[in-house]
């Protein structure tokens, strides 16, 4: 009998056991599942500020201190970029951020009875969401009351008028040129990307204004390299400008790319065109040995009636030659010996004219070792053979007024032109087309081919193998270059009637990049034509020459000169192919761009 229950028995606890156990572990296991939280909508809220020490607005104040508490933790994004106090301080206080405060800590004394600003732009962002409080200023008094003037007005840069970036505005309250150079600005702000500028507590008075792209972070014009621009006349600041508060409009443009673009400039009161003056200081820029036989040294401007030699300690000057550039600003020096150019390093002495800190500019000598060190070959490969590469810059369709130039990276020898050939490519075959080849005046490494090239032919340059060769024995592969010539149907025509500017002008045909096509000069306005144009959208710029020189010139803060101004047709205007576009244009403003036209850039972080 015991035998036989003993399974029955455990058959029946084995079952209630599993009744027990199962749903048990359906419960465990969906309690354990993992999803991810849905969470809340989105943090959208910039960080309020919950009190300060001082007060924004304060009057009286004399510590060295600002703490500012905020109702959520805070970081500051770029903080060495975007603060700024104005007026300046002579040593840039410290701004660190503890919890939800900001500690604003400065060693410089403050001024008596003066108006602080200090201006955070969108530096002061929440910990989570990164939402930022934009054009964020604290403002404070070391005197009785809070000084309430302002000021406004925009930027643009002097040639193509689009906004500068990086710009500082300065006010001096010293209206002598020296200020600018030697002192530190009573007031200071960093413009808009799009230009836009606005100083407020401001002290009435007559001020100077001033805009600099400050590079050495001196807050002075002291490098002429810096770009630049001044107010021609002093600022008077009136008690009937009263201060606005800054109230800043969030709307933003999409364009049709779906890119963001800050809205267009408001107007202000002052308009300051920023330039960089001629180099006045002769010195030599820079120096390089890019192939072991090549030298080059550049100045910062021609040498003029001074000169700029050359030699090497111990060589002939038979063993080397010397080239100029165009403007002679740059000298290349080619080595024809092998002995000397496969050396590591080369002594070599050059004098050229450089302009002391005295502005005296005298002969320099200078000795300058030039090092070249050969690319490195892997153990076992031999070193291939390098072709002498000649370019024509052509291939499928070319203009009926192209130039064919042939470059090389090195100076040819005389060409064989029995390896050459220029064909006429018909129906039935193929014909010679004369040419000739002109070796340029001032590159050795440049050969014009002169044809007569018809429109809507096409033809074949065929160069045999060795047809080129260097002076360093460097010989070309062959090749064959084919193209059409385009017809003028494939082009289009602009006729500019100008009207209302009786004076010197350079009229600038310029693509949708604003990168310059042609150009003409005009003695007086009346209709210009620019044909052969190919398809596409142009912009279009007048230069008004004061001095009819035939260049822009631009600004010299020395002599109060600015730089002479332009402006452009306010619309991009379409050339389609087999077109004729007749454009009158009306020359009233100067300095004048649809602010549509301008490269105004996001202010993203």
């Amino acid at each position: 009998m015991f035998v036989f229950v003993m399974p029955e028995l455990m058959k029946e606890s084995a079952f209630r056991y599993y009744l027990v156990i199962i749903p048990f572990c359906i419960v465990l296991f969906s309690c354990a599942k993992m999803n991810a939280p849905t969470g809340g909508s989105k943090d959208k809220e910039i960080p309020v500020i919950l009190k300060s020490v001082p007060e924004n607005g304060a009057t009286g104040f004399r510590g060295n201190e600002i703490v500012i508490t905020f109702n959520e933790y805070v970081v500051l994004d770029k903080i060495s970029e975007k603060f700024m106090a104005s007026p300046p301080m002579k040593k840039r206080p410290e701004v660190v951020t503890k919890g939800k405060n900001i500690h604003v800590r400065f060693e410089d004394k403050l001024r008596d009875s003066t108006t602080y600003t200090f201006y955070f732009q969108d530096a002061v962002r929440d910990l989570n969401e990164g939402n930022a409080i934009n054009n964020f200023q604290f403002v404070f008094s070391s005197g009785p009351f809070i000084d309430s003037l302002s000021l406004t007005g925009n930027l643009y840069s002097a040639l193509n008028l689009d906004p500068p970036e990086n710009t500082l505005v300065l006010l001096y309250s010293q209206t002598d040129d020296s200020a600018v150079v030697k002192q530190l600005p009573d007031y200071i702000t960093r413009a808009e990307s799009n230009g836009e500028f606005r100083i407020d507590n401001i002290h009435p008075g007559t001020y100077a204004l001033y805009a600099l792209v400050d590079d050495d972070n001196s807050k002075n014009y002291n490098s002429r390299d810096e770009a630049f621009g001044f107010y021609d006349k002093p600022v008077l600041i009136t008690p009937e400008k009263n201060y606005i508060p800054l109230q800043k409009d969030s709307i933003v443009l999409k364009p049709a790319s779906g890119k963001v673009q800050v809205k267009p400039p408001v107007i202000g009161e002052y308009q300051l065109v920023l330039f960089q003056a001629e180099k006045k200081l002769h010195y030599l820029i820079s120096s390089s040995r890019k192939q072991s036989y090549q030298l080059s040294y550049i100045l910062s401007l021609p040498p003029g009636e001074m000169k700029f030699d050359f030699s090497i300690p111990g060589i002939s000057p038979e063993k080397y030659f010397i080239e100029n550039s165009r403007n002679r600003d740059t000298v290349t020096v080619w080595i024809t010996d092998s002995t000397l150019y496969n050396l590591q390093q080369i002594e070599t002495i050059v004098s050229f004219p450089f302009t002391d800190t005295l502005g005296i500019t005298n002969q320099k000598t200078d000795t300058i070792p030039m090092r070249y060190l050969a690319p490195r070959v892997s153990r076992g490969k031999a070193v291939k053979r390098v072709p002498f590469k000649v370019d024509a810059g052509i291939s499928g369709q070319v203009r009926p007024d192209k130039q064919i130039i042939l470059k090389a990276p090195a100076p040819f020898l005389q060409p064989d032109t029995a390896k050459l050939a220029f064909y006429e490519l018909l129906k039935e075959g193929k014909v010679r087309s004369r040419f000739e080849l002109i070796k340029d005046s001032v590159n050795s490494c440049n050969y014009f081919m002169k044809s007569n090239l018809k429109p809507g032919k096409i033809y074949l340059f065929i160069s045999d193998s060795a047809a080129f060769k260097s002076i360093y024995g460097e010989y070309s592969d062959s090749t064959g270059v084919r193209f059409t010539v385009m017809t003028p149907e494939s082009f289009g025509k602009l006729i500019l009637d100008i009207k209302g500017y009786e004076g010197s002008m350079i009229i600038q045909l310029l693509n949708n990049s604003e990168k310059l096509i042609r150009q003409a000069f005009l003695k007086t306005s009346r209709k210009i034509e620019f044909p052969l144009l190919e398809k596409g959208n142009y912009r279009v710029r007048v230069i008004f020459d004061l001095n009819d020189d035939g260049i822009w010139n631009t600004g010299d803060f020395d002599t109060h000169r600015q730089p002479e101004p332009v402006s452009y047709y306010p619309q991009e205007i379409e050339i389609k192919e087999f077109w004729e576009v007749v454009q009158p244009w009306q020359l009233e403003m100067k300095n004048y761009k649809e602010s549509k036209l301008q490269k105004i850039k996001s202010a993203g972080r």
